[in-house]
């Protein structure tokens, strides 16, 4: 009997021990992740997918179509390096189209828990069979997250963290990050340590995670994200701030032609999405030369090409800075400061009648909607969406002749849905506050973004 009692505490000993054993090296698996799971860019057969070790470890993820959740998969194993902030980039591939997945992490051969979902989608394959399906998706810009021994003395610059929650709980299909995604600051832009240390820092939020692991992310850049504030093409350290945007974004490309930057594009259902930038290859705004670049010519080339093959409904062009906005000066950067370009951009689309341009832009700390009428031309629109944390800056206190309805004034986001059968979709864009009440709502009709003459 006395050995029967033993026997039993014995092996009771050793399955808390193991249990113990488990549960420590599942916790010490999970102190080793910094940031993310972050979802990238979808595809029909192929997703990628992101995460942020704290030090050296390997990472892969397994996935499971909700279908057959029987049928596991798992990306390669990589691993994170120092000098890549342990970033690790992984590519759920060999997908199949219109399929909701969900994934697990595992580092160290260890798999993480986490209190919320993750999941990604692919894109559905609806051409020469159905409708384009219906689709929504987010946007905003002006990111910050205090950290207060490198920001400004006084009142915090930051605040309202909150939003990145409500805009989970919209359920997007994707975000669109419209630029000043983090903020870098003086200790920063100057080192490739401080630069991966602020992206980072930002990136880590606590409320920011859920949204990262199950909502598919795109994003162009700003000045912020670029280098100090309002930089330029001259920017020293340029290639660095480059750099790191490719370690922690994983769009579908970075740059076109063979050139660097940002610039990429992506489709979503039959809606084309142009990723423009900004700041590498635009001139200082206080340079004495009409001819100054903002996006250069080779961009805009790219873009214009592009806009005249696409047959998209709705064509949507991200820049950081707003476009039709003729207001500028006195630390209001807009396309208007570099005129000449401006003008042979828009002269371009309507020389070439590109129909369906809709504009999208940050940057200014208020959200506004402004609209350019054109003689024997659709309207052009600019969307622009800011600030998700960062101070606001009231649009009423400008005068832009182009903005229809009240500038929004507080931190906000937009979540924009486009539905409806082929030849008749409809954009519906609508303006959330930091707890996701609805603010204000535009709605356009692909027909009222057309040429009334016959072709193009």
């Amino acid at each position: 009997m006395n050995m029967l009692y033993l026997n039993r505490t014995f092996s009771i000993l050793i399955l808390k021990l193991i249990l113990i054993f488990s549960i420590t090296q599942n916790l010490t698996a999970q102190s080793l992740i910094q940031s993310g799971p972050m979802v990238g860019y979808s595809s029909m057969r192929e997703v990628g997918l992101w995460i942020q070790t704290k030090s050296e470890a390997e990472v892969n993820i397994k996935f499971w179509s909700s279908k057959e959740p029987q049928k596991k998969f798992s990306t390669n194993t990589v691993k994170t390096e120092k000098n890549k902030a342990f970033t690790a980039k992984l590519i759920a591939d060999n997908l199949e189209p219109g399929q909701i997945y969900n994934y697990e992490v595992y580092v160290n051969n260890k798999k993480i828990s986490f209190n919320y979902e993750l999941k990604f989608q692919t894109q559905k394959l609806w051409q020469w069979r159905e409708d384009p399906p219906e689709f929504s998706f987010v946007t905003g810009s002006c990111f910050y997250v205090n950290e207060e021994q490198y920001d400004r003395p006084g009142k915090p610059y930051g605040s309202d963290y909150k939003i990145m929650l409500s805009i989970y709980n919209s359920k997007p299909d994707f975000m669109l990050w419209l630029g000043d995604n983090y903020y870098l600051r003086e200790a920063d832009w100057d080192s490739w340590s401080g630069i991966l240390h602020r992206i980072t820092h930002t990136r880590s939020l606590p409320e920011l995670q859920p949204l990262l692991g199950s909502v598919h992310h795109y994003a162009i850049w700003d000045d912020h994200d670029f280098g100090p504030n309002n930089s330029n093409r001259g920017f020293w350290n340029k290639e660095k701030t480059l750099e790191a945007f490719k370690l922690f974004w994983v769009n579908p490309s970075y740059g076109i032609d063979g050139n660097k930057g940002i610039t990429t594009f992506f489709e979503w259902a039959d809606v084309d999405f142009f990723l423009m930038d900004d700041r590498y290859f635009r001139s200082p705004n206080e340079l004495t030369d009409k001819n100054k670049p903002y996006l250069g010519d080779e961009q805009i080339q790219w873009l214009i090409d592009n806009l005249v093959t696409s047959n998209a409904p709705f064509k949507i062009i991200a820049i950081g800075g707003q476009v039709l906005n003729p207001v500028s000066g006195r630390g209001i950067e807009t396309y208007e400061m570099f005129k000449k370009e401006k003008e042979m951009l828009l002269s371009l689309i309507e020389k070439n009648k590109i129909e369906g341009v809709i504009f999208l832009s940050g940057d200014r700390h208020h959200s506004e909607v402004s609209k350019l009428k054109r003689e024997n031309s659709y309207p052009l629109y600019d969307i622009t969406v800011s600030s998700l944390t960062a101070g606001v800056s009231p649009g009423k206190n400008e005068n832009n002749p182009y903005r229809i309805g009240e500038s929004i004034d507080q931190h906000n986001f937009a979540k924009i849905t486009v539905r409806g059968p082929r030849k008749n979709r409809e954009l519906e864009c609508n303006f959330y506050d930091v707890d996701g009440k609805f603010i204000y709502q535009f709605r356009i009709n692909e027909n009222e973004l057309k040429y009334q003459s016959e072709g193009k």
